[in-house]
């Protein structure tokens, strides 16, 4: 089983797309600042997260999302509460 999670900044509204099998875990990692990318975009929350079969198809779908680079798709995602971009 895996996940693929949408980070929020509290501090600057910013966005972080990642997977990962235990969403709570990593967010505590991000929060601790053991991810120096986003030391100054501390504290983060989670706004969204999808549970997938596998790791593997949640990166698959992190890396996706994360070639889309668009603010307003990942807010439709986040209202949605599901990622509508095909298969």
């Amino acid at each position: 089983m895996g996940f693929v999670y949408i980070l929020q900044s509290e501090k600057t509204a910013r966005y972080y797309i990642g997977s990962t099998i235990d969403v709570d875990r990593r967010l505590s990692e991000h929060n601790s600042g053991q991810t120096p990318s986003l030391l100054h975009q501390r504290p983060l929350q989670v706004v969204f997260q999808k549970k997938y079969d596998t790791i593997v198809e949640a990166r698959r779908w992190e890396l996706r999302l994360k070639k889309c680079k668009s603010k307003k798709i990942l807010e439709q995602i986040i209202k949605d509460r599901e990622i509508k971009m095909g298969p």
